[in-house]
């Protein structure tokens, strides 16, 4: 599993798949998974796994997007202006690597462009610049030489460009949009093991688009699936870097897999909650519980569709997710696959009806 792991990871982390452009993880899902159950889409974009045609509907989901840029304007001169698509904060942003996916299907680099600091007063060198200010370089000379001679158009998406890379440290690899790269990867494993043996129940493997610009894929993909049941699985942020408070982390590189009760999109159903953290007990699997303060997952999407559904976010943490090189532990990876499997062979029809048995 550990070598499947760090292959599949690569592929996904290095694809490009800024929210609304999601094509090449789908095309990573669909070639993973075609030969494990029946392939099916929304029309928004999102992909379906289904393995299984009894008892209650599982779903495990992972987002395929990442959070990236679009081209909002050409210069005269030929510098792209753009906007951004999900949350970045500018300080990550100047002399950094972009791709542009130009409409004909190339890939063309560019840099956030920069002034070096000789020609910064000590105020300027203060301030941080917004994505308003800034410019991508292509290399162009003018608007219609990054039209004509790139092919680059007004709304193009722009992904980050980092190179998956193992670190000295053994089984901490970084990369990009981990978040939420390893979700997929996770949903991709598992289902594969899954399809393999007996679950009680109909499992759907699912990849949602555009989680990152208000969890809006999640919303059509639930109407579509109508899940019992669902197992979000994440690359929530790590808090066990400096500025953290180690007294009060919730989010420790090799803590194991996160288990979220809470953040402003979604209280988790309590009795969901607890079956999973006894589900990790019993399997002796490495895990770490959060109440977030801040953020939100496809979670507050699913917990509210069609009549309500049961949901729970699992995670493996990472630093620095939302710029250009985030780090995780693949042990914490492992744990939530492992998590996974063991909580989709406990949801059997009694199981999940036990969860909404309010009267």
């Amino acid at each position: 599993m550990r070598t499947k792991a760090v292959s599949l990871l690569q592929e996904l982390t290095e694809a490009h798949s800024v929210s609304g452009h999601e094509d090449e993880v789908r095309a990573i899902f669909v070639d993973e998974l075609e030969d494990c159950g029946e392939l099916s889409a929304d029309r928004n974009g999102s992909v379906f796994c289904e393995t299984g045609d009894e008892g209650p509907r599982v779903m495990v989901a992972g987002h395929m997007d990442e959070v990236g840029f679009m081209v909002q304007n050409i210069t005269a001169d030929g510098y792209i202006q753009f906007l951004a698509i999900g949350g970045w904060w500018e300080h990550n942003l100047l002399s950094q690597r972009v791709e542009i996916l130009t409409r004909a299907g190339a890939k063309i680099l560019g840099v956030v462009s920069s002034r070096p600091p000789h020609f910064l007063s000590a105020e300027q060198r203060r301030q941080v610049m917004t994505i308003e200010q800034m410019f991508i370089d292509v290399g162009a000379e003018s608007r219609r030489d990054v039209m004509e001679n790139f092919g680059i158009s007004l709304g193009d998406p722009i992904a980050p460009v980092s190179q998956f890379t193992a670190l000295t440290r053994e089984d901490h690899f970084m990369a990009k949009a981990f978040d939420n790269r390893v979700g997929m990867a996770a949903t991709i494993q598992a289902g594969q093991i899954l399809s393999q043996s007996a679950h009680p129940n109909t499992l759907i493997l699912c990849g949602t688009v555009q989680e990152e610009v208000g969890l809006r894929g999640a919303k059509t993909a639930a109407n579509f699936a109508k899940p019992d049941v669902a197992i979000v699985l994440e690359g929530p942020p790590a808090d066990d870097s400096p500025g953290f408070s180690r007294t009060d982390c919730q989010g420790r590189l090799g803590g194991g897999v996160q288990i979220r009760f809470y953040d402003p999109s979604a209280i988790t159903n309590p009795r969901l909650a607890r079956l999973v953290v006894e589900t990790a007990q019993e399997e002796g699997i490495a895990h770490q519980l959060t109440v977030r303060r801040s953020g939100g997952t496809d979670a507050g999407s699913f917990h509210l569709a069609n009549d309500g559904i049961p949901s729970i976010v699992l995670g493996v943490p990472a630093r620095y997710i939302h710029s250009h090189n985030a780090i995780i532990d693949l042990n914490d990876y492992l744990q939530m696959v492992a998590l996974t499997i063991a909580l989709v062979r406990k949801l059997d029809e009694e199981t999940v009806e036990s969860l909404v048995k309010y009267l």
